[in-house]
């Protein structure tokens, strides 16, 4: 397996269906903020975001937010979802992944990471041997290394079969 292959990849988070984690053997959710469960330039989670963990965690999966922002961006992402969080999580280094898993008591391969990011998300979920959704991202960042990691996701993307529009901004629902 490459290292750079998720699990799965969906549109939306509000596609990943607990029938589908079940699937995989998961047990505990890693979710990442940014264009996962909020648009990069936004303050408020994605219409349809909360409800959709609200069902997760009434399913019986634990979730935590596993994020590389700071704080101050991540903290009342997490109160409004009424989750924990892990901040400035150095993804796609494994430590944020591994005291995670330890924090929801899993093992990284009851787990699975559900973010937008190839290069972050996704390697390091196969680095710790745990599963990964990708998600198209809701919108573009601006900065140029955000540019450039999407202008090689790209190829990647289509090659697995998801084919995004990276010169567009996106700002839809989760549903």
């Amino acid at each position: 397996m490459s290292i750079l292959k998720p699990t799965a990849l969906r549109s939306r988070c509000g596609e990943v269906t607990p029938a589908l984690l079940r699937s995989l053997g998961v047990r505990a959710v890693l979710l990442d903020v940014d264009n996962t469960i909020a648009a990069y330039s936004s303050h408020e989670p994605a219409p349809g975001a909360v409800d959709w963990v609200r069902g997760l965690v009434e399913a019986g999966f634990r979730v935590v937010i596993v994020s590389n922002n700071y704080k101050k961006r991540v903290e009342p992402f997490a109160a409004r979802f009424g989750l924990g969080c892990f901040c400035f999580a150095l993804k796609p280094l494994p430590f944020g992944y591994l005291r995670a898993c330890r924090a929801l008591g899993a093992r990284c391969r009851e787990c699975v990471i559900i973010g937008d990011q190839v290069f972050t998300d996704v390697v390091g979920a196969n680095l710790c041997g745990m599963n990964s959704v990708l998600l198209e991202p809701m919108e573009l960042e601006k900065g140029f290394t955000f540019r450039l990691r999407r202008y090689f996701e790209r190829g990647l993307r289509a090659r697995w079969g998801q084919r995004v529009d990276f010169s567009q901004e996106k700002n839809e629902t989760i549903e």
